[in-house]
């Protein structure tokens, strides 16, 4: 996959939120991760198996105006706002830093005036900080990555399989 992304979080108080959406982040590809006002810490985010701080770059902020981002990079809040781009509707940027809020609690204001585009998962209600990041980045790589087209239905790659003489099922591996 071309590109590459980052993932952060804005004021999260709970470390093992934190450390599941950075070992999700560090299985998806992710480049770096950051905190903003956060409180992380490896030893306490026991989710963290991967000790991802220990294999990707980690930035820590105190406020929003001290992020600094790569060239060209933009920044994506996760939000469940009225006037954000749902999900499915989104295109990626090929460089992107996505940043999530706290657990009871929104980005803050001068945090989502620095972002370039504000997206939210279309749900009845929050969920899980770790939940919301790995939603939004398996979406980065159904939609940027290099794979097959779905079929249309279950029938369709059915129709396309080569014929099975005597009617017998091929053993199939999982």
């Amino acid at each position: 996959m071309r590109g590459f992304f980052g993932i952060g979080v804005e004021g999260l108080s709970k470390p093992m939120n934190a450390g599941n959406l950075f070992r999700t982040a560090h299985a998806f590809g992710g480049s770096f991760v950051f905190t903003i006002a956060a409180t992380y810490s490896v030893k306490a985010a026991r989710s963290d198996t991967s000790k991802t701080p220990h294999s990707l770059p980690w930035y820590l902020y105190d406020t929003p105006a001290e992020l600094a981002l790569p060239e060209g990079c933009k920044l994506v809040g996760i939000e469940l706002l009225d006037d954000a781009t749902e999900l499915p509707s989104f295109r990626h940027p090929l460089r992107a830093a996505y940043v999530l809020g706290p657990e009871m609690g929104s980005l803050s204001p001068a945090l989502l005036a620095r972002c370039d585009h504000v997206i939210k998962i279309p749900t009845s209600f929050c969920v899980n900080v770790g939940v919301a990041g790995a939603i939004v980045m398996y979406d980065r790589l159904i939609t940027l990555g290099k794979f097959a087209e779905r079929p249309l239905s279950p029938l369709a790659h059915a129709a396309t399989a080569p014929a099975n003489p005597g009617g017998r099922h091929p053993k199939r591996s999982l």
